[in-house]
């Protein structure tokens, strides 16, 4: 099956089954990722208390957990819903938002990653570099912060091999995109800049990644994790013919969210496998 044909069939079960997504995210993004989440078909829950995470993690179809708003109990409660995650075989997405930007975040990321299993790290180039060992060279660290620089043979390696390190699928957003596990590698092209300009977008993906990773009932995470990306960049690109400015733009790309079918993604979808 093609990477449109799996996106199509991943998507039409999602707005089927409405898999629940338990989102522990930062307060900015709460509302719009809710929002993202249900325009795509999913069935999102916000919840964070220590005294119930092990019990939404049981009931639900992925967890997402987001650092944004970092608090150090709520580093806590994703561990202990992370471990319950884990023992029932559900998929867990991380997004380091703002690692490497200060020592708490990148210990906060690192340790989490010490004490469960992630499915999928995602994140842009900066904040996933800064989880690379030291072993890693400065240039590949230095051009991963810089989002300017482009896709090269030298990231795409460097991918791939802190893939490999921390034992996850690891997603870069950026211009084009890059999902791999460090065998096997997705370029994705759909998207548009102009979604860097509205907050909670990003957070948005991560959580789309755990809807499509909660309805893969064949574990190829990362084929889903690449059909999340680009589904998602298509609908920037659909709703940027609707707005070009970002108030405006955020509403259309919920609608598009709600709106693409399969023909849009057959004729529309930038997602490439291989280097």
């Amino acid at each position: 099956m093609d990477i449109k044909q799996r996106t199509v069939k991943l998507l039409e079960k999602m707005r089927a089954t409405s898999p629940l997504i338990h989102n522990i995210t930062n307060f900015v993004v709460m509302n719009s990722t809710a929002n993202i989440l249900l325009a795509a078909g999913a069935s999102p829950v916000m919840a964070h208390c220590m005294g119930e995470v092990e019990e939404m993690a049981t009931m639900a179809n992925a967890l997402v957990l987001n650092i944004g708003t970092l608090q150090e109990d709520w580093v806590d409660a994703m561990i202990l819903a992370g471990k319950t995650a884990n023992e029932n075989n559900i998929p867990v997405i991380l997004d380091p938002v703002g690692s490497g930007a200060t020592s708490l975040r990148t210990r906060a990321v690192k340790k989490i990653m010490k004490e469960i299993r992630i499915a999928v790290l995602r994140g842009n180039a900066s904040e996933v570099f800064s989880l690379a060992s030291a072993g890693t060279s400065a240039d590949v660290r230095t051009r991963g912060v810089d989002s300017s620089i482009g896709v090269t043979n030298e990231l795409i390696e460097a991918a791939g091999h802190l893939a490999a390190e921390l034992n996850c699928i690891v997603a870069i957003s950026g211009a084009e995109d890059i999902i791999t596990n460090g065998q096997k590698l997705f370029r994705v092209k759909n998207g548009q800049p102009l979604m860097t300009k509205v907050t909670g977008i990003g957070c948005g993906l991560s959580a789309v990644v755990g809807a499509f990773c909660a309805v893969c009932d064949d574990r190829d995470l990362l084929s889903a994790t690449a059909a999340a990306f680009g589904f998602y960049g298509l609908c920037g690109d659909k709703a940027i013919h609707v707005s070009d400015k970002p108030g405006s733009f955020f509403t259309a790309f919920v609608d598009a969210l709600y709106d693409a079918q399969a023909g849009d993604i057959r004729e529309g979808l930038k997602v490439k496998e291989g280097k």
